[in-house]
């Protein structure tokens, strides 16, 4: 199945609302690690979102170029060619990109769909996210605006953050933000759904925060207040209705415990990225197999190691397997495991 098209997004997100569970969105550096999600998707007989940081694009795109729009439109590419081959829905999208960022990474991607449709082309991505969450509410309300109605005209979802993830990922450290930063509030989400309830025919998340930190903890160490959530819904359906709750999104789920994670989806949350837990995932395989076989991998002594175990094919492979079944475990804890809505 090509990469969905929006309306195929678009009831994807409906139906995980409405069934009370999350699509894994994982973060993907390489053909290995989205190699790894689509078969961990097919596997599971789930949907899911392929998306790409900043970070991460720029790593996608070498150590001779410099250019995080080039290396997200190459990953891009291969994704598009590979999900052909799988049946289930893939929906790609770009994380975490700060205002600092828009020139040099989300507008070139947003023009680079809007090339492709002027030939005919399906979108290049299918959602994009800009992090406006350190600045003051309004003048993130007055980018997110600007960037939906532009994405809106080119069937683009786009996803937003009112209030900081905290801890540190992809070189963005939020660990000193303030506490108050932390926890969205009712009001904020109220905003949220005003002001880009203005757009016509645009359709967002939010990703609302509620204690979450982006790195690496022990169960427990996080504490969360998945409650935010729910009094933040309570307050637009108050306003606007049955029906009109927002779709959100969970940030820096590592350390969460599972009943945590299965509260935030009563309360809409309908994507939850991954990303350390992967990249744990696929690293440790890759240990494993430089571990044991230590003296094949370096000539040591005057030997010549043995070619079979330092060919880079042999232990990425090893990393992605390790990836796969990791994913298979947060579709599982996301509850999204056979719910595709693929034809079958």
């Amino acid at each position: 199945m090509p990469i969905v098209n929006y309306q195929q997004y678009c009831n994807m997100l409906d139906h995980a609302k409405k069934n009370k569970f999350a699509y894994v969105a994982v973060n993907v550096t390489s053909m290995s690690t989205a190699n790894a999600a689509m078969k961990a998707f097919a596997e599971m007989k789930t949907d899911g979102i392929i998306q790409i940081s900043t970070g991460g694009a720029e790593f996608a795109s070498g150590l001779g170029k410099d250019g995080m729009a080039l290396g997200a439109i190459s990953l891009a590419n291969h994704i598009h060619l590979l999900a052909e081959k799988y049946n289930v829905y893939i929906a790609l999208h770009t994380d975490h990109c700060q205002e600092s960022k828009l020139d040099s990474f989300l507008l070139p991607l947003i023009e680079e769909t809007e090339r492709r449709r002027a030939q005919g082309l399906p979108n290049l991505f299918n959602s994009h996210m800009f992090d406006g969450g350190e600045l003051p509410l309004q003048e993130n309300l007055r980018i997110s605006k600007s960037l939906l109605e532009r994405c809106a005209k080119n069937e683009l979802i786009l996803e937003i953050e009112a209030g900081v993830v905290g801890g540190e990922e992809d070189g963005v450290n939020n660990e000193d933000a303030p506490a108050e930063k932390l926890y969205t509030t009712p009001e904020d989400m109220l905003a949220v759904a005003r002001e880009l309830g203005k757009v016509a025919n645009g359709r967002f998340l939010l990703a609302a925060t509620f204690g979450n930190v982006h790195g690496v903890y022990k169960p427990g160490n996080v504490k969360l207040r998945p409650e935010i959530l729910k009094h933040g819904q309570d307050a637009i359906i108050k306003e606007f209705g049955e029906g009109n709750a927002l779709d959100l999104v969970f940030h820096g789920g590592s350390g969460s415990s599972i009943e945590e994670i299965h509260e935030t989806l009563d309360y809409g949350v309908v994507k939850m990225n991954v990303d350390t837990d992967m990249q744990y995932a696929f690293t440790r395989g890759i240990a494993d197999h430089f571990y044991k076989n230590y003296d094949g991998i370096l000539k040591i002594d005057g030997e010549v190691g043995n070619k079979k175990v330092y060919d880079p094919r042999s232990y990425l492979k090893k990393g992605e397997a390790g990836m796969i079944e990791q994913m298979k475990k947060a579709i599982v804890s996301l509850r999204s495991q056979n719910t595709s809505l693929f034809p079958r």
